[in-house]
Formats: C-alpha cells, structure tokens, sequence
C-alpha cells in the first residue's frame, strides 16, 4: 500500500475510534441510578417506607393491610429467612411490595465496587428467590452511599436509589417528636420496631390531615 493510501486509511479508523474513546472515557457503565429523596408531583400522595425488618409487629400488619397502605418495605434478607409468611402475608393481601437494603445492612461507602455489588446483588436473588418477584428500588443502610454504590445498584436491577423527606422513627422508645406537616411527594421513613403500629398511625394521621393519599413508591419513580 502506498504512503498516501495507508495515511488516509488511518485518517478513516481515526475517524471511527476518536469518537468512541471520547464517549467511552465520558459515558460511565453501568449508569448510576438517579438519587432520590422527594417526588416531584402535583399528585396529592405521600409515600411511606418501612426499613430492615427484624419487629414482626401483627397489629403493624393489620393496619397495613387494613388502609390498604402501599409501603415499600427496604428489608434485610435475614429479617424474613426466619418468619417469611409475616411478609408474604403483605404481599399476598395488601399492596406493599419488597425492596433492596443489602445483605448485611454495611455502610456501603467503606467497600469496594465489587463488595457493594455482591451486597445489592446478593439482597436482589435472595428476594426473588423468596418471593418470586425482584426489588425495583435500593435503599443504602444509614442513607450513606458513593458513586460506585449508584452503578452497582444500576447493574444489580435497581431503577433508583432512594433515601428520604423525614425520618419518623423514634428511636429508643421515647417520646416522638412532632410529625412535620406533610407536603405531596415526601417520603417517609420508618422502621419495622416494636413501636411500628403507633408510628404507622401517626403518620396517617399526618397524612389525613394534609389531604395526602399514600401512594406505591415504585410507580413514581421514573429510570
């Protein structure tokens, strides 16, 4: 091949390549999830979240499937591996529905890529295995996460990762604070404790009073 030939040869796979490297070194893969703590909406609904899991409360349960309440349930694998009917009992007869909160419940933040995978991946089989159905949402435990904790819960099946409006969970048994007044798109926190049916009451209460309808979380989170 000539010399003239062979430079616009070259010039022709420089032309296709330059063009990937840049997209290639500019696109992350897989790609994170949207953050989310609030959504956007003109809807008059409200959304409640229930984390971890351990407190298999029977009136928390009763209430919920009473309201017809549409919690997303961020709980732990080994939370429902010793008494999975409490929760089949809400998916079977209410419209709850389970999410991912990982494996072991570790500040995600202080892994590696492949650990935090292996965490977010992990909860996702474990719930289809259980259920029959996977998470559609990831929820990091403590609400800590990086840039890897977003591409790991991409890859393991999660549409959005999500936090939090208000946390409502009175720790340690005292008195709770009082509950804010609640706007359209707030996400509530609270936790599956021994206190969950008088926290989930008050939280409808609020809700009530501000004209809010719970609403399922995962039909208003957009990829």
């Amino acid at each position: 091949m000539s010399r003239p030939r062979m430079r616009g040869t070259l010039r022709a796979v420089l032309a296709v390549l330059v063009p990937l490297v840049f997209l290639t070194g500019f696109t992350p893969w897989p790609q994170p999830v949207p953050v989310v703590s609030r959504i956007d909406t003109d809807e008059p609904v409200v959304f409640l979240t229930i984390d971890d899991g351990w407190h298999h409360d029977p009136a928390a349960a009763r209430l919920l499937l009473d309201r017809r309440v549409p919690a997303s349930l961020f709980v732990l694998p080994g939370a429902y591996a010793y008494d999975s009917a409490y929760f089949q009992s809400l998916l079977a007869h209410g419209p709850s529905r389970i999410e991912n909160h990982t494996v072991n419940h570790p500040d995600l933040t202080v892994l590696d890529g492949p650990a935090q995978r292996a965490e977010i991946c992990g909860a996702r089989d474990r719930h289809l295995a259980q259920f029959g159905a996977g998470p559609r949402l990831f929820r990091p435990p403590y609400g800590t996460y990086d840039e890897e904790t977003r591409s790991a819960a991409r890859a393991c099946g999660a549409k959005a990762l999500v936090t939090w409006t208000h946390d409502l969970t009175p720790w340690g048994g005292g008195t709770p604070a009082p509950t804010p007044e609640l706007k359209a798109g707030d996400i509530v926190l609270l936790h599956f404790t021994e206190n969950l049916a008088a926290d989930l009451a008050r939280v409808l209460a609020a809700a009530d009073a501000a004209g809010l309808e719970p609403a399922q979380l995962r039909d208003y989170v957009t990829e």
